[in-house]
């Protein structure tokens, strides 16, 4: 049933912030400095020089369907009920979703297909297998019992540079919590995996810290204490070993460490890139950006094999 919202939740959905104002502003993400992390060069090429090139896949249609299925889920969980929530045809709504996301994508690579009639069937019935999973044990991650639902995309537009204004950092969280009793938030972002994160993932800063800095701006966006907010990865997975002996379950949850040298470190790592490529009017600095060949950067970066614009992949490929 429908239940009275706490005060700072009404405050928070009330008061969503300012949207960027392109004519004098412009914006960067985490994706950016993730791309810039691994190859400045990519990130010239993509942003400075708008040399835009197709990136979607497979991967990505599935896992923006799967964010869709589950966040419209807890939506209604938390707007109305659980039981409500469970009459809701996932497979279904699903179905809908991914077809929806791939015509999107299609579209936007000249009306060429990317994937196989076989591929999309693989990844849809490992899709619903991740729903039928989380609608039977959705008790073990999120429950009515005095949490409520913040919302999802939960928006952040901010500037993290007082001396760089018109840069804007901007994102959607994916879900947000609120546990009224010891007056804490969480900030869960869903990933969507083949099989799950390894240590090497989960010690992966070009992974953790996007949530690290989520943290870090939602704190300051709506003026909450950041030591009031929590941050956990949900990383559903699509493949699990069958064979198991034991039960292996389908969404795997973890919470990287968030402290002050953490903070400190994915701060630091924000400053340099915004110091590294912009000016102070929030221009792209004209300067060289070097390409950063890397077998695992270059396998998955769309100028690899480009000798005009790149090509220094074409080593590991």
């Amino acid at each position: 049933m429908p239940r009275k919202i706490p005060k700072i939740i009404r405050e928070i959905q009330k008061n969503p912030p300012e949207k960027v104002d392109y004519s004098y502003q412009k914006n960067i993400s985490y994706s950016q400095l993730s791309i810039y992390n691994g190859c400045p060069r990519r990130w010239e090429l993509q942003y400075k020089d708008k040399k835009r090139k197709f990136t979607s896949s497979i991967h990505t249609v599935f896992g923006t369907a799967i964010h869709e299925v589950i966040q419209n889920y807890l939506d209604v969980m938390y707007e109305k009920s659980g039981a409500a929530a469970d009459r809701i045809l996932l497979d279904f709504r699903f179905q809908k979703a991914f077809i929806e996301e791939y015509k999107k994508q299609y579209k936007k690579n000249n009306n060429t297909h990317f994937s196989s009639a076989e591929e999309m069937r693989e990844f849809y019935e490992d899709g619903v297998e991740i729903l039928n999973y989380f609608k039977k044990n959705r008790a073990r991650y999120f429950t009515r019992r005095g949490t409520y639902l913040v919302g999802c995309e939960v928006p952040l537009n901010i500037a993290p540079d007082s001396n760089k204004p018109n840069l804007i950092f901007t994102a959607y969280l994916d879900i947000v919590m609120y546990e009224e009793v010891i007056n804490k938030f969480t900030i869960f972002d869903i990933k969507t995996s083949t099989k799950g994160w390894k240590d090497y993932q989960k010690k992966d800063e070009n992974k953790v810290n996007q949530l690290i800095l989520y943290k870090k701006y939602f704190s300051e966006q709506y003026n909450i204490p950041i030591e009031d907010i929590k941050v956990e990865f949900l990383i559903v997975k699509r493949k699990i070993w069958e064979d198991s002996p034991y039960p292996i379950p389908r969404i795997q949850q973890f919470k990287p460490a968030d402290g002050k040298v953490k903070l400190n470190k994915a701060t630091q790592n924000l400053n340099s890139f915004l110091q590294e490529c912009f000016n102070n009017d929030g221009k792209i600095k004209e300067k060289e950006y070097p390409a950063n060949p890397d077998k695992w950067t270059c396998t998955f970066c769309p100028y690899s094999e480009d000798d005009e614009l790149c090509g220094k992949g074409k080593q590991f490929l």
